[in-house]
């Protein structure tokens, strides 16, 4: 949500500016501030949208999957375990929730 909020902020700050500068429009020496601050703030909401808020809502969507997937592997490994599942089969049902190239040396061939 933030990551789409800071541009948004940055438009009302381009708004606050460009208020302020149409306000001085009699006063040539007056524009200069008023533009600056409604460029400075486009550019800090911008900034502060794509170097912070993106990457830190990136992460924890991916840190939101992983806890989801540790979860479903305990339930699963409860549920077989409560239902008197050999051992072996709920060793061989939780690995399907492990990528291949992630499991232990010797998983892929039945060992």
């Amino acid at each position: 949500y933030m990551g789409s909020a800071g541009p948004a902020f940055g438009m009302i700050g381009t708004l606050v500016g460009l208020v302020n500068m149409l306000q001085n429009l009699d006063d040539p020496s007056a524009l200069g501030p008023g533009m600056a601050t409604a460029l400075i703030t486009t550019f800090y909401g911008a900034v502060v949208a794509n170097l912070i808020f993106i990457p830190i809502s990136g992460k924890l969507k991916i840190r939101s999957a992983e806890e989801l997937l540790q979860k479903r592997m305990i339930m699963e490994g409860i549920m077989s375990i409560q239902s008197g599942d050999n051992p072996r089969i709920v060793e061989q049902k939780l690995a399907t929730f492990i990528a291949p190239s992630l499991r232990p040396i010797g998983e892929e061939d039945g060992e």
